[in-house]
């Protein structure tokens, strides 16, 4: 399944009509801690960024509940130093990038920018959150972290590269993580969100 298939089944009628539960900001939270059990029992470290995918509406509201979030993360990046950057894919979805050293940091921006949209009436438009994690023993691998909107759950997803995920990768952070966060028991909504590139990132 490739991306532009993958975004629309997330957000298609038969996600909504299996969602799980209203999606709740305060779950991206339970990454603050999940952060640290990562590299110290997985041997993975942050990446040093995360992302929040969304759909965009016409209107001029909706327009203004972005310009909002983004006001919002200026003012974070400086009390922070968390630098955030937009991103429009190929196929048409958007990207609130942001960059830190700090995983505090990303957890709290990440938020800060769902609850807006959630805040504003447009919590509907609200894809994923991505957290992204690499080996820390001089290797190539990458891990992510989904928390799907529309499932009120986290999944693992492990790329290999633009088209083949790490499987027994992905179960092993399952195991480690189950209790610690939110996990999506049904492995059917584990949808890839796979990178343009083999050392590239979800949101590009």
């Amino acid at each position: 399944m490739g991306i532009l298939d993958t975004l629309r089944s997330v957000l298609g009628v038969r996600a909504e009509a299996d969602a799980a539960s209203d999606a709740d900001p305060e779950d991206l939270f339970g990454m603050s801690t999940a952060y640290v059990t990562m590299e110290a029992d997985l041997g993975f470290r942050s990446v040093g960024e995360a992302a929040l995918c969304f759909s965009s509406v016409d209107s001029t509201d909706f327009a203004a509940t972005v310009d909002a979030v983004e006001a919002i993360l200026d003012a974070g990046e400086e009390e922070t130093g968390t630098e955030f950057r937009r991103h429009e894919d190929d196929h048409g979805y958007h990207w609130v990038v942001l960059a830190d050293d700090d995983p505090e940091d990303l957890v709290t921006s990440v938020h800060f920018a769902a609850d807006e949209f959630v805040e504003r009436g447009y919590g509907s438009r609200l894809l994923a959150a991505v957290f992204g994690f690499e080996g820390t023993r001089d290797d190539d691998r990458r891990a992510y972290w989904i928390y799907s909107f529309r499932r009120g759950a986290y999944y693992p997803f492990a790329p290999k590269d633009t088209s083949e995920r790490d499987n027994k990768l992905e179960f092993k952070l399952e195991s480690v993580l189950d209790g610690e966060l939110d996990l999506e028991p049904e492995k059917e909504y584990w949808y890839p969100l796979w990178p343009d590139r083999p050392e590239g990132h979800p949101w590009g």
